[in-house]
């Protein structure tokens, strides 16, 4: 049995982990501050739900403390095998009203769970949640031919956006500064203290258990509205395109590179050029599913928004030997699914 520890384990993606491990008869570890109301807006009800769902799981243990406390973490990162490092502050917008939280988060708390695993006897594998974002202004210098639903990257980026692609003299948000900082210090402490460590810069992740808003999670929150009959507000045109992953094969690229005899890695990490979505063909999608579509309103285009995010995958397929298989209107089918048969919870 390994003992496997995820920061922001009662988040999305963390809570998802955490079940996928508990599932296998591993012991998981769950540290998590609960502050998704105040850096999101979102309500007690909702920051709490994933981790209730995870009390149902007698091998997994709930540990409420946040990353910036080190003592803590040193304590808990003591005798674990594997870290899956999910906690974070994840919205840019947020980040542009309170860039001390978005530091103090991304940045140093990754920087305590370093040291404390440096510290430590036992050296686990790590995973690291990155971001599309690490890349800033400079995917928006990428010409794109603007089509009926959507927008297309030049050709010569037809394949996405290679890990090799340029991260300098750009503008990025303090999110994609903090998120990029902590990238760089995982990469390092890699190299430097022969750790294992997988860095997985993602784009758009959605799945179930996932309480999406406006700024944060846009393909959950464009379902959470469509099934609710909210309103929507698109910034743009709504043929900005990004290419979208459902959890479960987020989570098998996860695994697989822990499994693979690999020192260290980074990874883009999303459905690639064959799963992609303008927003404009995810309401489509979405009102395929549903029958219905919510009242929608455009408004200006936000700071560093892109019209085109698309993952070259190619290196995760190569050395990760993984694919992703869900397609978006079977994970859309799932998440619409998911938000009828729990109306209450978004109330």
């Amino acid at each position: 049995m390994s003992q496997i520890l995820i920061t922001g384990g009662a988040g999305f993606i963390g809570s998802h982990v955490a079940e996928y491990y508990a599932r296998k008869g591993e012991h998981v570890i769950v540290l998590d501050n609960l502050s998704r109301e105040k850096l999101l807006g979102k309500s007690e009800k909702n920051a709490e739900y994933n981790w209730n769902y995870l009390k149902q799981y007698k091998n997994i243990s709930l540990i409420r403390g946040d990353i910036r406390d080190l003592e803590l973490l040193a304590e808990t990162c003591r005798n674990v095998d594997i870290i899956i490092h999910a906690a974070a502050q994840t919205a840019v917008t947020t980040s542009l009203t309170d860039p001390w939280s978005d530091f103090s988060v991304n940045a140093l708390g990754s920087f305590n769970l370093l040291e404390a695993v440096r510290k430590a006897k036992i050296k686990p594998v790590i995973i690291y949640c990155s971001t599309n974002k690490v890349y800033g202004e400079n995917v928006n210098k990428i010409g794109v031919v603007q089509e009926e639903s959507r927008y297309r990257f030049e050709d010569r980026y037809e394949k996405g956006i290679p890990e090799t692609f340029d991260i300098d003299l750009c503008e990025h948000t303090p999110y994609g500064c903090s998120k990029l900082t902590g990238d760089l210090y995982m990469q390092d402490y890699a190299r430097l203290y022969g750790l294992k460590v997988g860095v997985f810069r993602m784009s758009c992740i959605y799945g179930t258990r996932q309480f999406g808003v406006e700024d944060q999670g846009w393909f959950a929150w464009f379902a959470i509205a469509t099934v609710l009959n909210k309103p929507i507000t698109i910034y743009g045109d709504g043929k900005q395109v990004r290419d979208v992953l459902y959890i479960t094969d987020l989570i098998e690229a996860y695994d697989a590179f822990i499994k693979r005899d690999l020192p260290h890695g980074v990874f883009n990490m999303g459905g690639g050029p064959q799963k992609t979505l303008s927003l404009l063909e995810c309401l489509d999608l979405l009102e395929g599913i549903t029958g219905k579509r919510s009242p929608l309103k455009f408004s200006d285009w936000r700071p560093s928004d892109q019209k085109v995010y698309i993952s070259d995958i190619s290196k995760a397929k190569e050395g990760l030997n993984w694919n992703p298989r869900i397609e978006p209107k079977e994970g859309a089918g799932k998440l619409v699914d998911w938000i009828d048969k729990n109306r209450k919870i978004f109330k």
